[in-house]
């Protein structure tokens, strides 16, 4: 414990400098953004703004962009609140009893409550991964290449099965990740490959120009523009404060959102928007009257965003500790911090400790600003709203371009991203997710490597895998996850076979 805190303290001696305090603020102002604006999201945000980066140090570089990550779930809320529209995935469940609690006229009263939930569930979330991620990732460097190839493995199944659209679906997009991203130089024998005599590919093909391709110009090409802004009424600061029955209503459930969030959020998937789904359920199962819910109740607003705040915090154990991304956030993270040559896993805490500690104190630095920010800020951060897409989104497509190319002064890296934009357009008009896409390249050159490196210690023995404890006990979880996905197809088809010999039955009476 002494050792946290003294380490803690240097954390805080590397965040609370001016110019990492200002990249805290940069981050957590265009997370609230963001959050707000609908059909943009922090992953396309993190996206478009990763090319801003490539100045700065590693430090500066994860503060900023995971500032915009959590600041997200904050500035998620206040549309969903005042408006009923849910700025960023997580805060679909808000807008039930959020817009409610406004209609009621308590809109101030429910963004206070969800301001100070976020607040409360993030710094918890900053505590936890203050306390787990040293001993993982101290546990984690017995972990030998045969063991990190399991835990990859495991980590992009585990995502598959987690994931909202099939199975199959989501590993054939990360294969397809997979395979791009063993585009360019062999590093173990120097071999120019699959790259179509395209001098540039030499490196592979850059995470920057494929995310900001199927997040950022994707995610503008399909949504719809809206050439009428809607009517937003701002909350006056005097109507921010709840009552103290409206307090008494939000504590448990703030609490309980706060460690069911975390929990979540450490397992590979879309956690901070299973959260809050699974905070909701709990609350109205809990609660004394839950027919209250979807009428202006104070849980249904309390437990979701403390829960998915308390996610977001919690990804971030996996991808520190073990190099593991466990969503498509995290996986742009944490090439962030590869692009900047600081390798994320088990070596991080003791290679690296500056940029470990600073990112980690600087959490609980930006939580504070964004408590700050969110409540006397709301009416500002309402009128962007009323700026027309029509004038926006073309401003988007215009930062997309000129940020990748300033990447590498590469007009390839340009049509890359052109090309992503409509893939990932495409993607979404036949329901395939592109998140896992992305996963897989930023993966891949990390488990080839470890797979041709443990094929090399065991000199092209597979059974290397199954002799070793962590990584058999890892492989199982895999096959293990690959039944139970299996046996849930077989039950689906079996009911529907049922139920169409009823219906026949039923025609033929």
């Amino acid at each position: 414990m002494d050792s946290t805190l003294d380490s803690l303290l240097l954390g805080f001696s590397v965040a609370l400098q001016p110019d990492v305090l200002l990249y805290a603020f940069v981050g957590c102002l265009v997370g609230t953004l963001v959050g707000m604006l609908p059909g943009i999201g922090p992953l396309a945000g993190i996206s478009i703004l990763l090319p801003a980066t490539f100045g700065l140090d590693a430090t500066k570089a994860i503060v900023m962009l995971a500032g915009i990550y959590y600041g997200s779930q904050y500035g998620g809320s206040t549309t969903s609140i005042l408006m009923r529209i849910p700025g960023e995935a997580a805060s679909v469940m808000t807008c039930i009893d959020g817009y409610a609690m406004t209609q009621k006229g308590r809109g101030g009263a429910a963004l206070c409550i969800a301001a100070v939930g976020s607040f409360v569930a993030g710094t918890f979330g900053v505590i936890m991964l203050t306390l787990v991620a040293p001993p993982l990732g101290a546990f984690a460097l017995r972990f030998g290449p045969p063991e990190f190839t399991a835990l990859l493995v495991l980590g992009l199944v585990f995502l598959a099965y987690m994931s909202s659209t099939s199975l199959v679906r989501t590993l054939l997009m990360a294969s397809v990740g997979l395979l791009l991203g063993m585009v360019g130089i062999d590093v173990m024998t120097g071999h120019f490959r699959w790259a179509f005599d395209i001098p540039e590919l030499g490196d592979g093909i850059g995470i920057v120009p494929v995310a900001v391709g199927l997040f950022g110009l994707g995610e503008i090409l399909s949504t719809p523009s809206r050439s009428v802004t809607t009517k937003v009424v701002s909350p006056r600061l005097r109507d921010l404060l709840p009552s103290r029955t409206e307090w008494r209503e939000a504590a448990a459930p703030i609490a309980r959102g706060s460690v069911l969030g975390f929990i979540i959020g450490i397992v590979p998937g879309s956690a901070h928007i299973i959260s809050s789904f699974l905070s909701y359920a709990l609350e109205r199962r809990l609660a004394k009257n839950p027919e209250d819910f979807g009428r202006g109740a104070v849980a249904g607003v309390a437990g979701p965003e403390s829960a998915n705040n308390a996610a977001s915090t919690g990804a971030f154990v996996p991808m520190l500790a073990l190099g593991l991304p466990t969503g498509p956030v995290t996986a742009v993270l944490m090439a962030a911090l590869l692009i900047h040559g600081i390798p994320p896993g088990p070596q991080l805490v003791t290679e690296h400790p500056q940029v470990f500690w600073g990112f980690v104190a600087s959490m609980y630095v930006g939580n504070l600003m964004l408590l700050a920010l969110n409540l006397p800020l709301v009416g500002l951060f309402v009128s962007v709203l009323r700026i027309p897409y029509a004038y926006l989104y073309p401003l988007i497509v215009m930062f997309c371009i000129l940020g990748v190319y300033e990447v590498n002064h590469s007009i390839v890296d340009v049509w890359i991203m052109l090309i992503m934009g409509v893939a990932g357009y495409l993607l979404r008009k036949f329901d395939f997710d592109p998140a896992p896409l992305v996963l897989g390249l930023v993966i891949a050159p990390i488990l080839e490597m470890s797979l041709r490196q443990s094929l090399v210690m065991s000199n092209g023995h597979w059974s290397i895998f199954v002799q070793r404890p962590i990584a058999a006990a890892l492989l199982g979880l895999c096959a293990a996850l690959l039944v139970l996905s299996a046996l849930s197809i077989l039950r689906r088809r079996r009911d529907w076979r049922t139920k169409l010999a009823a219906e026949e039955a039923g025609d033929a009476a």
